[in-house]
Order: structure tokens, then sequence, then C-alpha cells
């Protein structure tokens, strides 16, 4: 019987230890799962959030533009007691101070970037809203004329765009023409 009950024994302990080393094979492997689960999910999310970004950057560039030009003239046009109409008299000279409506598009190398063109926009100038020497590149300029405007945006602009193969650029530094059409100066309508 002695020896019956070692062999049970035995037998019992290999089982044991069969028992435990697949329980570690499998505690093992959902380990590595989690962390190749965890890295991948990171990756994704890594990816959509890079995506949203840009496009929010994109929107967020098209929408400053757009907002910085419609508050301005609103507080204008709140603040003026008389009536002033768009003049499209191609004699008048864009000069310091008017307000002009202009139609614009902008590029890098060539590539029309998104939020970089715009109709109808309503510009003071002087009011120093747009990119710097934007502005001082109309004075000077008639009613009716297309004018090509030649900027460089500033080294901490800190706004991307993407061109037309897929790669994310930044505006920092970058040089851009604008071809921009005078519609016309607000101011009083001679009767």
């Amino acid at each position: 019987m002695k020896k019956e009950n070692k062999k049970m024994a035995q037998e019992r302990r290999a089982a044991e230890r069969k028992k435990q080393a697949t329980m570690r094979l499998v505690r093992n492997t959902l380990i590595i799962a989690l962390i190749v689960a965890f890295f991948v999910g990171m990756i994704v999310y890594g990816v959509i959030d890079s995506r949203k970004q840009k496009a929010a950057e994109a929107e967020d560039a098209q929408q400053q533009a757009t907002d910085t030009s419609s508050q301005e003239s609103t507080t204008q046009d709140s603040s003026d007691t008389t009536k002033e109409t768009l003049l499209t008299d191609t004699s008048l000279e864009v000069k310091e101070g008017d307000t002009v409506n202009i139609d614009y598009s902008g590029s890098i190398d060539g590539y029309v970037f998104q939020g970089g063109t715009a109709e109808g926009q309503d510009l003071t100038i002087g009011s120093n809203t747009f990119i710097d020497d934007f502005e001082e590149q109309l004075e000077g300029h008639k009613v009716g004329e297309t004018v090509e405007v030649n900027v460089t945006f500033p080294e901490n602009y800190g706004r991307s765009y993407t061109d037309d193969n897929g790669e994310t650029k930044s505006f920092n530094g970058a040089e851009a023409v604008f071809t921009v059409k005078i519609n016309g100066i607000y101011g009083q309508a001679e009767e």
C-alpha cells in the first residue's frame, strides 16, 4: 500500500506542476496581450488625435481670419453714425485708414492652403488684422486692381497646413503669395 500511496502522491504532484505551468503560460500570454493592446491603442489614439488636431488647426486659421475681419467690420459699423457704402469707383486709391472689401487667395510654393482664401472680406488698412506687411502692400492701388501681396509668416506662427502631397508643413517662416482683388472702398457716397 505504501508504494501505491507514494505513486499517487507523485502523480498528484506531477499534475499540480503541470497545472501551475499551464497557469503561468496563460498569465504570461495575457500580460503580453494586454501590453500589445495598450500600445496599439495608444498608436491608434495618436493617429486619430493628430488628424483631429490638423483639422482643428486648419479650421482655426480660417476662422481666425474670418472672425477678426468680421469683428472689425462690426465694430466699425456700430461706431459710425453715418452710413458708409462700398464705393467701386476705379479711380479711388487705397490709403491707410480705409476699409476695403477684398477677395484673396494665398499660396505657399504654388499650393493654395486651407484658410488662405476668402471673398468679400472687409479689411481696415493699418489695423494690423492680417499678417505683417499684407495691408501696407495694398496702399496706393486702385479699386478693381488685382495685386500680388508677398508676405513671410512669423517664425512663431504656430500653425501648419497639409500640402498637395499630404505632407504636414509649418507656416512658421514660410513665404506666401496672396492674390488680392480690391472690390471697393467703404466711404460716403457723393450725391
